[in-house]
This record gives structure tokens, C-alpha cells and sequence, in this order.
């Protein structure tokens, strides 16, 4: 490309109404457009186009789709012309923090009241990844959160869950009662025949233990299942 070009490419060279970064402080962020915010954190074009072209390019190949930037890795990233490692973890770390004010924001209420309560936890948690995890909400008498636990990570179909570390965890933080919480990569919120299965057994167990199994949730991205409103549990 010559270089008048590669010129005219440059954000610098737009309006000053018209750059992003300017356009935020003048107007402030909800003025900006997903691409425009994504062009913020890359900084810089290519010789091919601008920071805003690059990420205009990005969106449009997710069908301009934030839960699906959402589920990109950083090798995913790369892969668009413009986009190298260091601005790839930028984009990637920006989204983390994104998840995590999400988090923190439903974790503050530590009352679990119902499922809805426990889906917005880890929904925010585990709704988005690319393969599956299986975690277990500790609470006291009075169903107030005392702990998260991460059993198990596994793989896109499944993850192995053993009922002796669940309730080993349990025990050890003197929970009164527990709630189950897997996600579903595929989005697809029926419960499988092992999914019904480990829940009825871990149910059992429960009883023997005194220590409760209230619920058990599967979240994908968007919304939720509960056994217990479902009266599968």
C-alpha cells in the first residue's frame, strides 16, 4: 500500500468527533459501538485498514456477536489479520474483567432465595466456556453462601464428577446444604441420562450424610435449568 494510503487509514487522521477514544470522552462509553470499544483496546491499524476496521472485520465474522467474542481464545484472536498475541490478551483480559464485575456484582447477594439466585452466580462464572466444569455451592442454615467449589473441568461432551470429593468439601466447610451447578457448551439445556443419574446419586448420599443436595443448575450463556423447579430432584 503507498504510503498517502496507509495515511488515510490512520485514525489520527479522522474527525476528532469520529476517533473513538476521543468520541469516549467527549460523549462517553455508551456512545461507542462494540467495534469502536474493541478499536480502543487494539490501538493501532494495519497497513490494510484502521484499528476500527480491524475490529470491524472481528465482529462481523461472529455475526457482531459480544457472547461469542466472549468464548474466543487468544490463539482464536490471532487469527484475524492485525490481531497479534499482545493485542489478543488485551481484548481477552478485558472480557475476563467484564465477567468478573458481572460475577462480583451477583455474588454480593449471598442469600440464595432460588434457582435464579444460583443460575445469575454461574452463569457468569461458566456460562460462556468452550468445554464443561461442575461446581458445588456450599451454604449454611440459613442458605447463606459460605463457599464455591470447582470440582471438576473437562471437555466439550462431559466432565467427571466423584461424589467423595463433593461431599469431602462439604464436610470440611461444615455446609448445612449444597447446590449443584454444571454448564452445557452446546446450549442445549436438557439434562442428559448421566446428568440425571449423578444427580440422583449425589442426592442420595446427601441424605445419608445429612447435608441436603437443594438443587442442581445447568447454565449455557443465556439462560438456565433447575432440577428443583423442574421436580427432578
Amino acid at each position: 500500500m503507498e504510503p498517502e494510503a496507509e495515511i488515510k487509514n490512520s485514525i489520527k487522521n479522522w474527525a476528532v468527533g469520529d476517533r473513538p477514544r476521543e468520541k469516549l470522552a467527549a460523549k462517553g462509553v455508551n456512545a461507542l459501538s462494540d467495534a469502536e470499544l474493541i478499536a480502543i483496546l487494539l490501538g493501532s491499524g494495519t497497513r490494510e485498514g484502521s484499528a476500527l476496521d480491524v475490529a470491524r472485520r472481528m465482529m462481523q465474522k461472529i455475526d457482531n456477536d459480544l457472547l461469542a467474542l466472549g468464548k474466543l481464545s487468544v490463539k482464536d484472536l490471532m487469527k484475524e489479520k492485525g490481531i497479534g498475541q499482545a493485542r489478543a490478551i488485551i481484548i481477552v483480559a478485558a472480557i475476563e474483567l467484564g465477567r468478573r464485575r458481572r460475577r462480583f456484582e451477583t455474588e454480593q447477594k449471598k442469600n440464595i432465595t432460588s434457582s435464579k439466585d444460583v443460575a445469575e452466580i454461574f452463569m457468569s462464572r461458566i456460562g460462556d466456556l468452550p468445554h464443561e466444569q461442575f461446581w458445588l455451592l456450599l451454604l449454611n442454615r440459613a442458605n447463606k453462601v459460605i463457599g464455591q467449589e470447582l470440582i471438576s473441568s473437562g471437555g466439550i461432551a462431559g466432565t467427571v464428577v466423584d461424589t467423595r470429593i463433593i461431599f469431602k468439601k462439604a464436610i470440611e466447610s461444615l455446609a448445612s446444604s449444597i447446590i449443584l451447578c454444571h454448564n452445557h457448551p452446546s446450549g442445549n439445556l436438557k439434562p442428559s441420562e448421566a446428568d440425571l443419574s449423578l444427580t440422583n446419586r449425589l442426592k442420595e448420599a446427601g441424605k445419608l450424610l445429612e447435608i441436603p443436595v437443594l438443587d442442581h443448575i445447568i447454565v449455557t450463556d443465556s439462560s438456565s435449568f433447575s432440577f428443583a423447579d423442574e421436580g427432578l430432584i
